[in-house]
């Protein structure tokens, strides 16, 4: 497979490789497997969340804002 980059790209990866001492081909295959396997991971909790609103399991706006305020109080410190 052949990618095609604008010239401007081009350089800003090659100039990437070489601060991290790689080189411009292996960075934009290490870019594009995290980019698979993010957008992989998000679909996959998109329709996992989906699946969750399908069975009933919500919260209300007031009962997340309450979960909010108890995590954000416990992480206070208490003199």
């Amino acid at each position: 497979m052949e990618v095609s980059l604008d010239p401007a790209v081009q350089e800003k990866l090659r100039h990437l490789a070489a601060e991290r001492g790689s080189d411009a081909q292996a960075l934009a295959r290490e870019a594009i497997e995290r980019f698979v396997d993010y957008d992989d991971w998000f679909i996959y909790e998109v329709e996992k969340g989906l699946a969750q609103i399908d069975h009933g399991e919500v919260l209300t706006h007031a009962q997340v804002g309450a979960n909010l305020e108890k995590l954000l109080s416990a992480k206070q410190p208490h003199p």
